[in-house]
């Protein structure tokens, strides 16, 4: 199994905060790993995803807390799956707007997630469910593109080799 680290924080975010405490008055409660909500409604730049394909299919789980499901758009065109929606601004709910904020990180916004897949799929048959703010997208694979297993000929007698190792004779 292979794994990748992530670093935890990028050198452009930590001097994004350097710059914005120190110059422009920042708020003392950001932390490094904010996403803002400088007001533009896109400060969620997206999802995370994993995607990965069996012998007969593609599944792709995208993890969006906070959404709805009829908030979510899936949309399958010339090989591609796009994934769009808007996440809801908790700043702007009338209890919160009352409030007094001390840290607003959580994402919201319009956002946008488009997935090239290098085979193609009956997007005809394809299933999204939604649970616990994971959406999971299963696309089964096309005929043609399912693995097929090609038999060996000895020469050009046809004769093909059966799965025990022997030499059958063809008709």
């Amino acid at each position: 199994m292979i794994k990748t680290h992530a670093p935890v924080v990028s050198l452009q975010q930590a001097m994004d905060q350097l710059f914005n405490e120190s110059f422009v008055g920042g708020t003392p409660y950001r932390t490094l790993w904010s996403r803002g909500g400088g007001g533009g409604g896109t400060a969620w730049s997206g999802m995370p995803l994993d995607v990965y394909a069996t012998s007969d299919e593609v599944v792709i789980l995208a993890a969006v807390p906070g959404l709805r499901p009829d908030s979510l758009d899936i949309a399958f065109h010339q090989g591609t799956l796009v994934l769009s929606g808007t996440l809801p601004n908790v700043a702007e709910d009338e209890e919160a707007k009352q409030a007094t904020w001390f840290l607003h990180e959580l994402p919201y916004g319009t956002f946008r997630r488009a997935v090239s897949l290098p085979f193609a799929v009956d997007a005809d048959q394809a299933q999204a469910t939604f649970e616990n703010g994971v959406v999971k997208i299963v696309l089964p694979k096309a005929e043609a593109a399912k693995p097929k297993t090609i038999p060996v000929r000895i020469g050009g007698a046809g004769q093909a080799i059966a799965a025990g190792g022997q030499a059958e004779t063809g008709a």
